[in-house]
């Protein structure tokens, strides 16, 4: 058994607000964490929690994660963006040239995320949240296929992609050349162990594929810091 892959985690000035735009953008409901923030539900069984805690350091560089939302359509496109828009967000320019196909905007505190083109065969039948795309090297999509018992559905020209077994979003890191790592990274991965498994020793098993201790104590909610073989940080649940 592997460990689970429990929530996407945003650091927001305003948790609840900020929650509120991706409710409204991908229709989930919105909960209280009992810990420390704001969770949004997965849909179904293929997703994933969103979590957003509070945390009022400034964002000063580009994500290194962002969602790509599927299109059917042209005008299903330009609707997304739209909606979007409505709720909060706003265009963003992060050097696309007028070539691209895709929408790039930015959620109510600047995290960015791209609705894109109907027709993408790489995204075709993920869901609406088509993708998590990562800025990442090779070695660390082959970390993250070990660590969460995903098989690699991409591995070309140093850029990797994974799925999980029962389908839903994917995960891909983009390879070189890589963006400059601006500090602690206000989107990351909270992994949960297997329920017949000692978190401690799935702790153990993540160190030796290649992770590294960021912090020896675990946070309000028993979570510890740890980072992948690229230096992103991720939090693995420790107790229950």
């Amino acid at each position: 058994m592997t460990a689970h892959l429990f929530a996407i985690t945003f650091d927001a000035s305003e948790p609840l607000r900020l929650a509120q735009f991706w409710s409204g953008l991908l229709g989930r409901e919105i909960v209280d964490d009992p810990h420390d923030g704001v969770l949004l539900l997965p849909n179904d069984d293929n997703e994933y929690h969103l979590r957003f805690v509070p945390n009022q350091q400034p964002k000063v560089v580009q994500n290194r994660m962002h969602f790509d939302l599927t299109s059917s359509s042209l005008a299903d496109q330009r609707q997304t963006v739209a909606r979007a828009l409505e709720l909060g967000a706003r265009h963003a320019d992060i050097g696309q040239g007028p070539e691209i196909d895709h929408v790039v905007l930015a959620d109510p505190e600047g995290n960015e995320f791209d609705i894109i083109a109907p027709g993408n065969n790489f995204l075709a039948g993920c869901g609406f949240v088509g993708a998590l795309a990562c800025d990442g090297s090779q070695q660390v999509g082959y970390f993250w296929s070990q660590a969460l018992g995903w098989p690699l559905v991409w591995d070309q020209d140093e850029e990797t992609a994974i799925q999980s077994p029962n389908g839903g979003t994917k995960i891909s890191w983009g390879g070189p050349p890589y963006m400059p790592n601006g500090g602690r990274d206000r989107v990351r991965f909270d992994l949960a162990p297997p329920v017949d498994v000692d978190p401690q020793a799935e702790v153990d098993r993540l160190l030796s594929l290649g992770a590294t201790r960021i912090d020896t104590h675990q946070d309000r909610a028993g979570r510890l810091a740890l980072a992948d073989p690229d230096g992103q940080e991720f939090r693995m649940l420790t107790s229950r």
